[in-house]
């Protein structure tokens, strides 16, 4: 997270997410584990760039015995799993701790963390961080998903589904000239 270009940046606690939004839950129960954490990384990455945020969405390593490892979806998006035995709390908490200096310096303005763990939430706002349950980030991207298809709605579409309707006039007689074998 070198980037000082963000406005903010929001952790999330990747699991507590998945087993507090419903279309998560479901997508887990139905299609697995590792589908909700595609669904779930997917939706913030949109939400992530349209908001400017670098989001940073962590995994417990989950019982696996696996190092820690870290993807990077894009300029806003990554996606980190803990060490095996490190808990996706401890580090967002660590995290939060090494950012505190950067939000003092007005490096970054502010640092969220999204998770409806109430230990977590004490922990993180002791850090300097803001918090957000788990059904306020929901709320969130579903305002934005609202937004972002008023605007794209609201930009002005051809009144018919044909090429030429969109065309100016003098580029419509062209075109029939050449049609025509006039050109």
């Amino acid at each position: 997270m070198s980037s000082t270009s963000h406005k903010a940046i929001l952790l999330v606690d990747g699991y507590n997410i998945i087993g507090a939004w419903s279309c998560l839950k479901k997508t887990r129960d139905t299609a697995g584990l590792e589908a909700a954490r595609i669904e779930l990384v997917e939706t913030l990455t949109g939400y992530s760039a349209f908001e400017g945020y670098h989001t940073e969405v962590v995994f417990d390593a989950h019982y696996q015995n696996t190092p820690s490892n870290k993807q990077v979806i894009n300029h806003y998006m990554s996606v980190y799993y803990t060490d095996f035995g490190q808990t996706a709390d401890t580090y967002i908490e660590k995290l939060c701790a090494s950012l505190r200096d950067r939000v003092a310096q007005a490096l970054i303005s502010r640092v969220v963390v999204a998770t409806s763990d109430r230990a977590q939430q004490l922990m993180v706002q002791g850090y300097g961080a803001q918090w957000l349950s788990a059904q306020q980030l929901c709320h969130e991207v579903q305002s934005n998903i609202c937004r972002i298809r008023k605007k794209y709605k609201s930009q002005k579409r051809p009144s018919s589904r044909f090429l030429a309707s969109s065309i100016d006039a003098k580029a419509r007689q062209r075109l029939a000239e050449l049609r025509m074998g006039l050109g």
